[in-house]
């Protein structure tokens, strides 16, 4: 029995890392159109890359709109990442 819930537990990990490698790439994916929106700003691009690495970081993993969509929806979020990023 500790056997069968030992391969399960390997097998579960093995199913969740699967899907890492997509889950990457959506987000890269989700970061490049937020560089891409913001390339207007009148900061460095690293602390727009920074900015839109912590917008990606705190929404769902579902989410459907884009870092731009969404922070217009999450002033707090955005404010938080504004801080983190040192955009100011």
């Amino acid at each position: 029995m500790k056997f069968a819930a030992l391969a399960f537990g390997i097998l579960s990990l093995g199913l969740l890392s699967a899907g890492a490698p997509a889950l990457a790439d959506d987000n890269a994916k989700w970061i490049a159109q937020c560089m891409k929106d913001n390339a207007d700003a009148k900061v460095p691009e690293s602390v727009v890359n920074k900015y839109c690495v912590c917008m990606n970081d705190k929404m769902d993993n579902n989410e459907t709109r884009t870092i731009t969509q969404w922070e217009k929806a999450n002033p707090e979020a955005r404010k938080a990442c504004e801080k983190v990023a040192g955009w100011e």
